[in-house]
């Protein structure tokens, strides 16, 4: 962090090392939680990169996903949403609705949200480039359950839905990764809280 800054502080202020360990330092800070103190760091990068550097644009989307990550930390989780919607719509843009990091980048939203983006968008998106058994997938069918089981308006229908995408993202999960995986220990767990909710619809 601090170390790295030091070392190329004294470069010209558009020279890409001395950007990169200013990134370096606001991301050693966060990780060290102490968002306050990455949230300027994290700022300045941001509006370095993009004046020095304004067609590098996966520098720019790394650059607003550090910071919406910051954001979350100190709680502003409204103000990270934004930035997250904004990184989306530039990932759709840029890499097209199939590629991976378009659809890790989707799954970041609301939950109320989560329903249609999932159904419409994603989960097509997923299955056709990346397949039924890809981990990415499979983890957007778990918020997809996740989302039915924690919506308070969720009807009987809902949770039978979050229950049926519960027990295919196990079976899928236990055949591909393996009945010890995390992964697989989490689907379980869920299916085991909409089954309780059921049990009380």
């Amino acid at each position: 962090g601090w170390a790295c800054w030091k070392t190329y502080l004294g470069r010209p202020v558009t020279d890409a090392v001395r950007s990169a360990a200013m990134g370096c330092l606001g991301a050693a800070l966060r990780a060290n939680a102490r968002p306050e103190e990455a949230l300027p760091v994290l700022e300045a990068n941001l509006a370095l990169i993009r004046r020095g550097w304004p067609r590098h644009e996966e520098g720019i989307l790394g650059a607003q996903g550090a910071l919406a990550c910051c954001l979350v930390g100190l709680g502003r989780l409204d103000e990270a949403l934004l930035l997250r919607r904004d990184i989306y719509a530039k990932m759709v843009t840029l890499f097209g609705m199939s590629h991976e990091d378009t659809i890790l980048d989707g799954k970041v939203q609301r939950w109320d949200e989560v329903r249609s983006l999932s159904i419409d968008q994603l989960l097509p998106a997923a299955r056709r480039s990346l397949g039924a058994d890809h981990n990415i997938t499979l983890l957007l069918r778990h918020n997809m359950a996740l989302a039915l089981q924690n919506d308070p308006d969720s009807t009987r229908e809902d949770l039978l839905k979050a229950e049926a995408i519960s027990q295919d993202t196990i079976q899928r999960r236990r055949r591909v990764f393996g009945p010890a995986h995390p992964e697989t220990r989490r689907a379980e767990l869920l299916l085991s809280y909409v089954r309780e909710r059921l049990a009380r619809a």
